[in-house]
């Protein structure tokens, strides 16, 4: 056909035409031969009117094709005619070839036969055993199939999920698209996630079993911590303890007293396995301490292998978390003293179980979230701290607190959590604490000031000399007394002190363990406010409202005395318990803290005991000032003073210490001295003699040689002091007896055996003395006779004085 298209050609149009037939002949017949559509040349026959003329060409055109096909026809005609002869010229061959064929194939059939039957059984055996192998197959792929299936449902029955999941991960990766039978297929594509979904469910109900034991078991190991914290401290107290007494003992051997430097190892770290068992967890637990992380690590486990651990991970936070915050919650209806140590043991025992989580948890919870707990957690506990201690109004309950706090924060502080906040709320509060003990010491202080009776105290016993006199190292001799023993001071003395000693150690008690290593100075600024105010002003109080006797007024005297020894025990103890050398502490002293008190115990036994003296000093009204011949026994108000004093030496020197003794006899001969100078100066006596003035210098001699006899009890020196109280009216009768009374007016002579007179009383005292001349008639007889010169330089003395003045 390709070759015949392409010896087509367009006929010449027939002779006759014009040129626009021509063309249009010429047109068409290219548009046939060439395969394009006629519909453009009919629309344009028709739309000039003119389809008889497409038409008559299309006919044309019909006719010029016929010729050329049987010119076509013409040319092949010859050579078909011959290849219709070659085929006839061979089909005797094929015939024979045929035949031929034919035989072959006969015998062919014949050979083959028995071979065909040969390989018809051979392939037929070929597939049975092809399915016998692949039925065996098959038969083992199950019965490992199944043998999982078993494995995982024995796994199951024993509570071994990690081993079930483990089993269903190899029947999914290995055996569930390759298996066989497609009932078993089924049925394992609808078993799988149901049992892993019940893996799930059993391991979540375990998680949350185990968070509600948790509770339980925080709160029991936060106590079991705190307490181990507490013992801790305890042993560390002992040790210092130890030390303490070894410092007192410096002056003994170094073997004497070296024991005191061993720390004991029994008992050694009895809760050591709570902070320091870092690697302990071999299946996740702690076994004495009774908590167990097996549930949690299992379920967490578990979760990893089913993908979940992210979801876990956020489950385990956000329950935990709840579970702080419910532990917050302090309740209304029961005290805080009473709550707090489970409120702190609750939150102690929780943040060490995270702590065990976090380190040994494999990134269950990060450290980020641990710090945010514990942020959450200090800020609450703050808040119910500043809360508490601002309602608290006893010292003691601010006490415990603080302390379970401390323990809590030391506790703590060994896991690595920061607890400064904590301590700072505590020291916040400080000052209100000491207020509080300050007013507590000073009820106390009351009661037993108002209890006492004024009376020595006995002790018939030893171990009540140790408690009351050795205890507050108040004792004068090392030595220890027979018993029973009457002591030199009254019960309140170590009652207060008592009261002191325990305010000492529980000011150091709410400062130790607070965050401040150095606090002896705030120790001691409130131990000096707690003598200096309130002991002091109690002391006061007593005195000026409860002393009525000389033998009160003397005892309070040496109770105070005592107390001023105890005072060195107390600044002592306090540097002792703060942890700083004694000296100092020694160097930090300031002056005796009760000194208004003792200062006024004494005024009150000297004014007590003037008062007395004054009883027995009237009797100097009775004495003759124009007597012939001075006593020489001395005046009879002397004698009396003399006997009352002695008495009262040989009573006080058993109780007063030699100092206050002294002081006090100081102010009584002072006081005498004074009332002698003034019985001679006062309006009662209107003159006297020379005689009378030797009568008081004997009166003078005898107070002197009382003090003389003191001498074994004082030193000489405070002899030589009470002797010098009665300079005054010494210096007096040395002047109006002297034969030279004018060398008063000479200033170093003045200044060295008259420098306590007055020159008005010795001009009024002068003018009162009576020469012996002057006697009724006494001039008749001595007429003429010259003037004494110690009259006349008496006179002297008296005019210049009055010129002087």
């Amino acid at each position: 056909m390709q070759s015949t298209k392409s010896r087509r050609k367009v006929a010449p149009p027939a002779d006759g035409g014009d040129s626009g037939d021509k063309s249009e002949q010429l047109l068409l017949s290219s548009a046939i031969c060439n395969g394009e559509e006629l519909g453009p040349f009919v629309r344009k026959a028709f739309a000039s009117g003119r389809p008889e003329t497409l038409l008559h060409l299309l006919r044309y055109f019909s006719r010029s094709k016929e010729s050329e096909i049987e010119e076509v026809c013409k040319a092949h005609y010859q050579d078909f005619i011959l290849a219709v002869d070659d085929l006839r010229s061979l089909l005797s061959d094929v015939d024979s070839l045929k035949s031929a064929l034919s035989d072959s194939n006969s015998k062919l059939q014949s050979v083959a036969g028995p071979l065909l039957a040969s390989l018809d059984a051979y392939v037929e055996a070929q597939n049975i055993s092809k399915n016998v192998d692949f039925a065996l197959t098959s038969v083992g792929s199950c019965v490992k199939l199944m043998e999982l299936c078993s494995r995982a449902n024995y796994h199951l029955s024993n509570g071994n999920l990690y081993m079930a999941l483990r089993c269903l991960d190899s029947i999914e990766s290995n055996f569930l698209d390759k298996t066989p039978s497609s009932t078993l297929k089924r049925m394992l594509e609808r078993k799988i996630p149901a049992i892993r979904l019940h893996i799930e469910k059993k391991v979540s109900k375990e998680f949350g079993d185990w968070l509600v034991e948790i509770r339980v078991v925080s709160r029991n190991l936060g106590q079991l911590a705190i307490g181990q914290a507490s013992s801790a401290r305890q042993r560390e107290e002992e040790l210092r303890m130890k030390q303490r007494q070894a410092e007192e003992q410096t002056r003994l051997s170094s073997r004497d007293c070296a024991y005191a430097l061993e720390e004991e190892d029994d008992e050694d770290e009895l809760g050591s396995g709570i902070g320091d068992d870092k690697d302990g967890y071999a299946n996740g637990n702690n076994g004495w301490l009774g908590f167990d992380l097996t549930p949690l690590y299992r379920a967490y486990h578990i979760h990893q292998t089913l993908g979940l651990e992210d979801r876990f991970r956020q489950y385990y936070y956000e329950n935990r978390r709840l579970q702080l915050t419910s532990d917050f919650q302090v309740s209304s209806m029961t005290p805080f003293l009473e709550s707090h140590q489970t409120f702190f043991a609750q939150i102690a025992g929780f943040f060490i179980v995270e702590d065990r989580v976090f380190r040994t948890g494999g990134g269950l919870i990060s450290k980020f979230e641990v710090e945010n707990l514990w942020e959450t957690a200090v800020s609450k506990m703050c808040s119910v701290l500043e809360d508490q201690f601002s309602r608290m109004q006893t010292a003691n309950h601010l006490l415990l607190i603080k302390d379970y706090v401390s323990l809590l924060g030391v506790t703590l502080r060994g896991y690595g959590y920061p607890v400064d906040a904590l301590l700072d709320v505590l020291s916040k509060h400080r000052d209100k604490y000491h207020e509080l003990l300050l007013s507590d010491c000073r009820k106390q202080i009351a009661e037993a000031l108002a209890a006492d009776k004024f009376e020595q105290m006995l002790m018939k016993k030893e171990y009540e000399y140790s408690m009351n006199v050795l205890s507050f190292q108040i004792q004068t001799s090392d030595i220890i007394p027979a018993f029973p023993y009457v002591a030199p001071f009254s019960s309140t003395v170590p009652d207060c002190c008592r009261i002191v000693r325990s305010f000492i150690e529980d000011s150091v008690s709410f400062m130790s363990y607070g965050g401040h290593l150095e606090f002896y100075d705030v120790v001691k600024k409130y131990l000096d406010r707690l003598l200096g105010e309130v002991l002091d002003g109690a002391l006061l109080k007593l005195i000026n409202t409860s002393v009525h006797g000389v033998s009160q007024a003397m005892q309070v005297a040496a109770n105070m005395a005592v107390l001023e020894r105890a005072c060195d025990f107390f600044f002592r103890h306090a540097a002792q318990l703060s942890g700083i050398p004694l000296r100092m502490a020694e160097r930090g002293r300031r002056q005796f803290p009760l000194n208004k008190a003792r200062d006024a115990a004494e005024e009150m036994l000297s004014g007590l005991l003037k008062t007395k003296v004054d009883g027995f000093m009237q009797l100097i009204e009775n004495v003759n000032w124009m007597v012939d011949e001075p006593s020489q026994g001395g005046n009879e108000y002397v004698n009396e003073v003399i006997i009352y004093l002695e008495t009262l030496v040989a009573t006080a020197q058993q109780i007063l210490p030699t100092q206050v003794l002294k002081r006090v006899l100081q102010d009584v001969l002072s006081y005498i001295s004074e009332q002698i100078v003034g019985a001679l100066f006062g309006d009662s006596v209107k003159r006297f003699n020379v005689n009378a003035i030797m009568g008081l210098d004997i009166d003078i001699r005898l107070l002197e040689s009382f003090a003389d006899n003191l001498a074994p009890l004082f030193s000489e020196g405070d002899a030589n002091q009470l002797k010098n109280a009665l300079a005054g009216s010494r210096q007096l009768t040395n002047l109006l007896l002297s034969n030279h009374p004018e060398n008063f007016l000479n200033p170093v002579i003045r200044e060295k055996s008259y420098n306590t007179l007055d020159y008005r009383k010795v001009v009024t005292i002068s003018e009162k003395l009576k020469d012996p001349s002057d006697r009724l008639f006494g001039t008749f007889g001595s007429r003429g006779a010259r003037q004494n010169p110690k009259k006349k330089s008496l006179d002297a003395l008296i005019k210049r004085l009055k010129d002087v003045s």
